[in-house]
């Protein structure tokens, strides 16, 4: 027997855990009323035990406004034109394909004012080398590299490049870095003095989020994949946005100096998170957070 296995047989024996659902276990409190509540706060009677979900949050099928579009679309024509169309809007052709968006944070860099100072460091160098060699090794054929235009992702994304020369690559000043959203809990970092930087920054952040983050049209057949090298907030914001979580979350996730986080879009607009900030590609000596 496992020593969880042991941990967890010792709590039962002490009434500190009540078995559920065969090998899963729900920590319980009692308050004065005889009822159980769990770590979550969520109240069991007496007689029943099952789990009382006190909210949960739809997801919502067309947060990249590709359904939105198509009823744009009908505003153009003449009403018994839209009764036509609405009949058959079911018929119009669907996405088949998958995008995948492979996001990259830039190396470590030296922090200086200026964003022109602010160079990549012989370890963020090599940090982006092997980030290339990294990606090359997938055997994927991507489609592009867009970079940020600020100094460190410019770097970062030439020396990536430098391993897949064949890949088209372009800049956005979109997915430059900044502050996408007042994080909560708050932090001494972004303290309300600094607001004001949430109000110019988001707007282009979230722009960035639109440009990117989507369903494959139905003219797209083949999968496609695209590596954005970008910075920490921005990459954290986007996971939020893509996964529907409380955008002020961004703050409690950390993303290492050339961690590469990849996020799926299917056909459906479902999509799914397969590595965040995955730094396994580097050795421990270059494993950093600057």
């Amino acid at each position: 027997m496992s020593k969880l296995r042991m941990a967890v047989s010792r709590l039962l024996a002490l009434g500190g855990l009540t078995a559920v659902s065969g090998t899963s276990y729900v920590l319980y409190k009692y308050s004065s009323l005889n009822e159980k509540v769990d770590c979550r706060g969520a109240v069991y009677g007496k007689k029943d035990f099952e789990p009382v979900l006190n909210s949960q949050v739809k997801w919502d099928d067309d947060w990249d406004c590709r359904k939105i579009q198509i009823k744009k679309d009908l505003l153009s024509l003449e009403p018994q034109e839209i009764t036509h169309s609405l009949k058959n809007i079911d018929e119009k052709p669907k996405p088949t394909a998958t995008r995948h968006v492979l996001l990259v944070r830039h190396g470590q860099y030296i922090t200086k004012d200026s964003d022109e100072e602010r160079i990549l460091t012989d370890i963020g160098r090599q940090q982006a080398a092997a980030t290339g060699v990294r990606l090359k090794s997938l055997n994927i054929s991507f489609n592009k590299i867009t970079v940020s235009t600020m100094t460190r992702a410019k770097e970062t994304g030439v020396i990536i490049s430098d391993q897949m020369p064949e890949v088209p690559i372009e800049y956005c000043s979109l997915i430059r870095e900044g502050a996408p959203y007042p994080p909560e809990p708050p932090s001494k970092s972004w303290n309300p003095e600094r607001w004001v930087t949430f109000y110019k920054d988001n707007p282009r952040i979230e722009g960035a989020f639109r440009k990117y983050f989507h369903r494959a049209d139905s003219s797209q057949k083949e999968d496609s994949f695209e590596v954005l090298v970008c910075h920490g907030n921005v990459i954290r914001y986007f996971v939020c946005r893509a996964l529907q979580f409380p955008p002020e979350g961004w703050l409690r996730m950390s993303i290492g100096n050339c961690g590469i986080t990849w996020l799926t879009i299917r056909p459906n607009g479902s999509v799914s998170l397969r590595g965040l900030g995955d730094v396994g590609h580097l050795p421990p000596e270059l494993i950093t957070f600057n």
